[in-house]
């Protein structure tokens, strides 16, 4: 797998710091490459999931894949209680992205893992296990599609006011 880097955050000590969830999600989107894949953070309402999807890849071939985001290992033993166990309706492929320092052994089999590692003061993507591929799911929509851009676009502006203050 290509590793992808990215400067969402550097630090003058990095390799001394806990990873947060932002670091991990910046990592992942660099390793799905937003310019191909539609790449929108915090999928819940608009798409009629009724649980929320951290990191959520779309295809070109229009095909959903979802990245749980997990910065400890008591987040990931925490996610084995949950009632939807990730099995949406329209995943193709579930990963967990996590720091390199945690322990993989929660979590579940079919899911991928995605390791962010950091080297030379970068955050670094990469994949450690392939996640199973559910063959049953169909391809979403150009309707389905539209919503989730329109999603995206609305997070953006809601950051945007955030970094200013209001």
């Amino acid at each position: 797998m290509v590793e992808s880097g990215t400067k969402c955050r550097e630090w003058s000590n990095m390799n001394n710091k806990k990873l947060k969830s932002l670091d991990v999600e910046c990592a992942v989107s660099r390793y799905f490459n937003p310019r191909v894949n539609l790449i929108v953070p915090n999928v819940w309402w608009g798409m009629g999931l009724n649980y929320e999807i951290d990191v959520l890849v779309v295809t070109p071939s229009n095909y959903c894949y979802e990245v749980e985001v997990k910065v400890s290992n008591a987040d990931i033993k925490a996610d084995l209680k949950k009632w939807n166990a990730h099995n949406g309706r329209m995943i193709k492929r579930l990963y967990f992205a996590i720091p390199d320092y945690l322990n993989t052994e929660y979590i579940p089999e079919r899911a991928g893992i995605l390791t962010v590692y950091q080297k030379n003061n970068r955050l670094y993507c990469k994949c450690t296990r392939n996640p199973k591929v559910n063959t049953q799911v169909e391809k979403i929509t150009d309707k389905d599609r539209y919503k989730i851009a329109r999603l995206g676009a609305l997070r953006i502006w809601s950051l945007k006011r955030k970094l200013m203050g209001k």
